[in-house]
């Protein structure tokens, strides 16, 4: 339906701008865009009357009509647009015919389908947004003009998609990492890489602090690796082969060739290499939380969501085939505990599975491939995971489970992924001694706890708006004194609270109390503590809670207790 809504808008849009140019338009997962070459401009105030002519087709009812045939004839029905005929290039060269689809007999554009039968299926729509866009995200390549819109079957989910979309923009990390101070991108630095600032991260590093936890107690061993590494090893893993569209380009060192590290496995397993292994050391859990940097194109980059260096809370855990279900048991409850500690309680996993048919994509190995997909489908199973199947969307070296989360507008999120990988142990020759003292091959699991780091930042921007629970907020309390008389006395509160290991300020300016009480709101600062005459004669002080008029009078140590226990308990 979104697709077919997305050739109506490229519909109307061509009798309204007759010399626009179509380069392509595919359905997305919330709605459907449109990229076109325009000498003219397109904004936003023109989406009435861009709308209102949508509208006339589809209450027109046009019937929509596949067709396939043949390039040279496609060639000729698109012989005035490029973009079409460097789609018709790709078509051609996989020796495939051409599929266009008609909206009458006024409209045609080069599609794969599928559409619905006829326009007038099409339910409420909303165009959205105009953007620019690369041709092919590729910044090398032309600038485009793209307009988003989106289409469901019912004005009530419509009505709930904008409203979700007007919180979003509101809750943009974006802006609120800017007006938070949380994280700067300098173009001085680069595109994709961002710089977290002190209150940026104080939120990275209670979340690794409350990892780390969870590794110790679950006998993780961290680890620290450097950042680049031999060509060779990721021609040996498979990753040169498989990823290479990912990887920035190789640079010389001592006549050998080095590439700046796209994830962390193959130097986790060289430690395991180091030595002779045996069956008592398993399980081996190797943990490191390794900055990685991959190629994402210009027009792909989304301030901490998509990035060009990203540091995963990575894990590898070698051990044998008879400790796989518990390992796998483990590290669920550890995404678990971490979910609850983000107020992340609504998901799912998705089961990513291969297509053993597929040895360009996979490793060329289906028997094995049907056993892992087995093996993984059980340990969901038994774990109580609700969960979907997506087919052709393991990893190249074996199946995985990924979790979408839902957040507090209700949009998915992917982030931890747990991958079992029964290959790359044999392609390494990464061995243990068993109980016989015969050779065998550890199986893997790859753990990535929440994924990447700044992208967790940037989803938990979003789910909060930025008033992050008390653990991690960047300044939990701040202390306001009413007047420069009661200054003394909020310093000794401030020391005590500070000597307690609480992240406090003082607000010692020359502002009057509602204005500091307001800049307090406005940086989401969980506590508010005021002290003025009262306060110095009881020794208490006058307790705020974020987004709370309620003033609570309490004794100083009883706050820090009440403080302390709150970020023990993550709420």
């Amino acid at each position: 339906m979104r697709h077919s809504c997305e050739h109506v808008l490229t519909q109307a849009m061509l009798k309204l701008y007759p010399s626009l140019l179509m380069a392509m338009g595919p359905a997305i997962e919330d709605g459907f865009y449109f990229d076109f070459d325009y000498k003219g401009k397109i904004s936003e105030t023109d989406f009435p009357k861009i709308e209102q002519e949508m509208q006339k087709i589809i209450d027109q009812n046009q019937p929509i009509k596949k067709e396939v045939l043949s390039v040279k004839k496609a060639r000729l029905l698109f012989k005035n647009n490029s973009y079409k005929q460097e789609w018709l290039d790709e078509i051609q060269n996989k020796g495939q015919k051409a599929t266009v689809y008609w909206t009458s007999k006024d409209f045609l554009d080069l599609c794969s389908g599928p559409h619905l039968t006829s326009t007038g299926k099409i339910g409420p729509f909303k165009l959205l947004s105009v953007a620019g866009a690369y041709w092919h995200g590729d910044e090398k390549n032309k600038m485009l003009t793209r307009v988003y819109g989106t289409c469901f079957p019912t004005k009530e989910e419509l009505n709930h998609y904008l409203w979700q979309q007007a919180e979003a923009k509101k809750r943009d990390h974006r802006l609120l990492g800017k007006k938070l101070d949380l994280f700067v991108i300098n173009e001085a630095i680069g595109k994709g890489l961002p710089l977290l600032t002190p209150k940026g991260n104080i939120i990275r590093e209670e979340i690794l602090k409350y990892e780390h936890q969870l590794e110790n107690l679950a006998g993780f061993m961290r680890v620290s690796c450097p950042h680049i590494a031999r060509t060779e090893i990721y021609k040996k893993t498979g990753h040169w082969q498989h990823y290479r569209e990912l990887m920035y380009a190789p640079f010389g060192i001592g006549g050998e060739d080095y590439v700046l590290k796209p994830m962390n496995c193959p130097h986790h397993y060289m430690i395991y290499a180091s030595r002779p292994r045996s069956y008592r050391d398993l399980p081996m859990r190797l943990a490191e939380d390794g900055t990685c940097y991959r190629f994402e194109k210009t027009g792909e980059l989304s301030g901490l969501l998509r990035v060009r260096a990203l540091t995963i809370d990575d894990a590898h855990i070698l051990m044998t085939e008879e400790q796989l279900e518990g390992e796998f048991a483990l590290c669920i409850s550890m995404i678990d505990k971490m979910f609850k500690a983000f107020h992340l309680q609504d998901y799912y996993v998705r089961l990513s599975l291969a297509d053993p048919s597929d040895a360009v994509k996979y490793i060329s190995d289906p028997k094995t491939w049907k056993k892992a997909g087995e093996k993984l489908e059980k340990i969901v199973k038994k774990n109580k995971l609700k969960y979907v199947i997506a087919q052709n969307e393991a990893s190249f070296y074996g199946p995985k489970i990924d979790y979408l989360v839902k957040d507090s507008l209700g949009r998915e999120w992917q982030m931890s992924t747990l991958q079992l990988d029964l290959f790359m142990a044999k392609r390494l020759n990464l061995t243990y001694a068993d109980k016989d003292g015969e050779e065998k091959h550890p199986i893997i699991i790859h753990r990535g706890l929440t994924g990447s780091l700044e992208r967790t930042i940037g989803i938990l921007i979003e789910h909060f708006a930025g008033a992050f629970p008390l653990w991690l907020s960047p300044i939990q309390a701040i202390i306001i004194p009413i007047t420069d008389k009661h200054l003394p006395y909020a310093k000794k509160a401030f020391e005590q609270i500070k000597k307690a290991d609480i992240r406090v300020e003082l607000d010692d300016r020359s502002q009057t109390t509602s204005a500091k009480i307001r800049d307090a709101e406005l940086q989401k600062t969980p506590y508010m503590i005021v002290v003025g005459d009262r306060e110095i004669k009881e020794n208490s002080i006058a307790l705020r809670k974020r987004g709370q008029k309620k003033i609570e009078n309490l004794k100083l140590n009883s706050f820090i207790k009440r403080v302390k226990s709150e970020i023990d308990k993550k709420i």
